[in-house]
């Protein structure tokens, strides 16, 4: 169980020429901007999100900002879906008779699973485990010593750049120091892993 799921995730968002964020609706290389505060290429998959939307909208009928809202929370803040994102993946649910939209007061959209739905859940629920396993994991890495020092090394990292740069702004020898500096380290880190 992850931040009170039980175990399903889901995937792209449409935009132009595309779905965005998690690759290519044909499985290419992710486009736009990511809404992703990491590295959501290795997390997700194509087709992901439309379980994690499935399991919201198990749990209980939702409004797209909802679904926002509460993947924002569930993901501690690592995952902000953009409505670019969530609508057209509750469209193609409502395309697939999996979700139907119930008019609310207002003209508010609410959607909610069908059984088709809640059956199409539970024959993918490997997937679905699979999902919420890297989730976790990737989640729980934000946590750890490591990562937290990490982010205040980097923090560290910023204000003395900014600082340094903004006090001699007009000194272009120091600025072009600070972004070799800045370049060299980028290309360190980068052959860490290769």
């Amino acid at each position: 169980m992850f931040f009170g799921f039980d175990a399903n995730c889901g995937g792209p968002r449409r935009a132009r020429g595309g779905w965005e964020g998690f690759g290519d609706w044909g499985g290419g290389p992710p486009r736009g901007r990511s809404h992703w505060r990491g590295r959501a290429a290795r997390l997700f998959e194509q087709g992901d999100l439309k379980y994690v939307i499935l399991r919201l909208l198990e749990e209980k009928p939702r409004h797209g900002y909802e679904i926002i809202k509460e993947l924002e929370s569930r993901f501690g803040g690592s995952y902000s879906p953009s409505p670019g994102t969530v609508y057209p993946t509750l469209t193609m649910l409502e395309d697939l008779g999996f979700a139907r939209v119930v008019p609310e007061e207002g003209g508010k959209k609410i959607y909610e699973i069908t059984d088709e739905g809640r059956k199409h859940l539970a024959e993918h629920s490997g997937t679905v485990n699979d999902i919420f396993d890297r989730i976790a994991r990737f989640v729980e890495g934000f946590t750890d010593a490591p990562m937290t020092e990490l982010n205040s090394s980097f923090q560290r990292l910023a204000r003395a750049t900014y600082k340094t740069a903004t006090t001699h702004i007009t000194d272009k020898t120091v600025v072009e120091k600070i972004r070799d500096i800045l370049r060299n380290a980028a290309d360190e880190i980068d052959a860490i892993t290769k």
